[in-house]
């Protein structure tokens, strides 16, 4: 099969590569289907296998990966189609350099295990540059749903998507040149992974300490592009509305009454402290519930033309009593890199508004509930879920529920609000605690410990309702292997390849001193 690719014109192999990128992207939300990742994986590393040289291993991979991204991220095309295209272009070298980092894998016998490792190198590196990375495609992601996403308590999405790359190489392995001894290495090989996969389902669901009734509220939005939760302070009638439902949900028994209630990210598009109308909307609100709430702002500050997206915990008569600053930011969403160059190049990008800074403590938020009883939250807000360690911080510095607060207006009918619940349940999954999930329009619900989804709230409508969550304790071997793990394949990975190349030039000076002789 390889010597046939190789012996077609190189606009196949590009014309494959693209193909099975957009494969790849199948397998994840809205689309779902899983077993197309694996396959499309194998499809990059079979066309690259094919490529003469490590040059035309570099287009392939950037082919793959404009196929990938075009599809995957489509849906950042209803803020701007340019944005779009300049992420999927920028990315896209990431797959370019994994392209030739698997052709150079090719040289060693050993190649089905280096290539996997340069798979987890090349997503440790996009998670984390540039301005932060973009880890929104990694391939665990798209796994939540196959057998194999019970790996994701013992080693978490890093290992999974190792495993899920190295399922594919083995694959590609076997098929290209089939003999008995591959098929029981292959077999061995799976045996493995099967029975890593199964030792995850024995990770016990943290310990329960007690019952919390916990309110939620989602207000809606319009909803679509730039201006998703609309004309300002919008937003903050909408989830006053809504608190008035819920509170009349209470008062007639419908529900139970809760310890606190939560908002989502962008309750408020203003900040409450400054801007006198929005103070007085969440003054309502307050009055209206007469419980704690956890509610997301927008902060003015710390600096000139700063902001900052915000969780406080509002108790009743008092005001805010805790904060929780986002730690994880959207670059040309949330803040504009190189802002004083890129801005008179590109106006539109005066959108962003006001920078963004990043909080620095972890999403552990110890607060005390009306009865006297402590509790701490484990928060993340939205772009808070990419970030392995940011999610571990929840529940390594004492976290009893967690909390996902989202606005996901400015992506209403797009998959991007799929692709986050589904980065949610493996999270879920990881840290095995329920998560709830409360948007300003969708998708808010709770999250079962094994990642099964106990209900959604209809979309782009308000809702609100009363859960009783589990206080949990204990921490899964995923909040303090993975994050290590990654870092070892990624330099391990590095290092075989440097002895690879080695490798390639003691053969290649074999052949030349045999054929001198």
């Amino acid at each position: 099969m390889v010597d046939w690719l190789a012996a077609r014109h190189w606009s196949l192999r590009a014309a494959i590569a693209i193909l099975t990128g957009v494969a790849t992207a199948l397998g994840f939300q809205p689309y779902g289907w899983w077993p197309l990742v694996p396959l499309g994986v194998a499809g990059l590393t079979l066309v690259v296998l094919a490529a003469r040289r490590v040059r035309g291993a570099t287009g392939l991979g950037f082919a793959w990966g404009v196929g990938f991204l075009l599809l995957g991220i489509g849906w950042m095309q209803v803020i701007f189609v340019q944005a779009m295209l300049g992420l999927v272009l920028v990315e896209a070298l990431f797959y370019a350099l994994l392209g030739a980092l698997l052709k150079v894998a090719a040289r060693t016998p050993w190649w089905p295990l280096l290539a996997a490792g340069c798979w987890t190198a090349i997503e440790f590196t996009y998670s984390r540059f540039p301005f932060n990375g973009f880890g929104w495609m990694r391939l665990g992601y798209a796994m939540v749903d196959s057998p194999l996403a019970w790996v994701l308590p013992l080693v978490g999405v890093a290992g999974l998507g190792f495993v899920t790359a190295l399922l594919a190489q083995v694959l590609v392995w076997l098929v290209t040149a089939f003999s008995r001894r591959r098929a029981v290495v292959a077999s061995a090989g799976l045996a493995a992974i099967a029975l890593l996969a199964a030792g995850g389902t024995l990770v016990p669901v943290g310990t329960q300490t007690g019952t919390v009734q916990v309110g939620w509220v989602q207000g809606g939005a319009p909803g679509g592009g730039v201006y998703g939760i609309g004309e300002a302070r919008t937003t903050s009638r909408n989830h006053l509305a809504e608190s008035v439902k819920l509170r009349a949900k209470i008062d007639a028994g419908e529900v139970a009454r809760p310890d606190f209630v939560v908002l989502p990210e962008n309750t408020t598009d203003m900040d409450p402290f400054t801007d006198s109308q929005t103070g007085a909307l969440v003054a309502a609100m307050s009055a209206q519930l007469d419980l704690p709430m956890l509610l997301g702002v927008i902060l003015d500050g710390p600096g000139v033309d700063e902001r900052q997206t915000a969780s406080l915990w509002w108790e009743p008569g008092k005001g805010e009593t805790a904060r929780y600053i986002k730690r994880g930011i959207v670059p040309f969403g949330e803040w504009v890199p190189l802002r004083s160059l890129l801005l008179p190049l590109i106006p539109e990008l005066a959108f962003v508004g006001a920078q963004s800074i990043p909080g620095t403590q972890p999403g552990a938020l110890p607060v005390t509930l009306p009865d006297g009883r402590p509790l701490t939250l484990g928060i993340m807000i939205c772009y808070d879920l990419v970030y392995d360690d940011f999610a571990y911080d929840t529940v390594r510095y004492g976290g009893q529920v967690l909390l996902v607060q989202s606005s996901n207006a400015m992506y209403q009918g797009t998959g991007q609000i799929e692709q986050q619940f589904a980065i949610t349940r493996a999270r879920a999954m990881e840290l095995r605690r329920d998560v709830l999930v409360v948007t300003t329009s969708g998708v808010s619900g709770l999250i079962d410990a094994d990642g099964s989804v106990a209900f959604t709230a209809p979309d782009h409508v308000g809702a609100s309702g009363v859960v009783a969550l589990a206080e949990r304790s204990g921490l899964t071997p995923a909040t303090w292997l993975a994050s290590p793990l990654e870092l070892a394949i990624t330099i391990l990975a590095g290092l075989a390849l440097v002895a690879s190349l080695r490798y390639g030039r003691m053969g290649a000076d074999r052949i030349r001193n045999g054929r001198s002789e």
